[in-house]
């Protein structure tokens, strides 16, 4: 049975579309296009 207390407790609400999209934009990270057009170059400039 599901203890309401308890999850009520343990809640953490999400975040608003705003500062989700900005936690997002902030995460500088490569993504797999990026990882692909680096081997190409790398690739044809040899």
């Amino acid at each position: 049975m599901i203890d309401f207390d308890e999850e009520i407790r343990k809640f953490q609400p999400s975040l608003e579309v705003d500062e989700a999209e900005d936690a997002i934009y902030r995460n500088n990270t490569t993504d797999v296009t990026e990882v692909i057009d680096k081997i190409i170059r790398e690739i044809t400039d040899k």
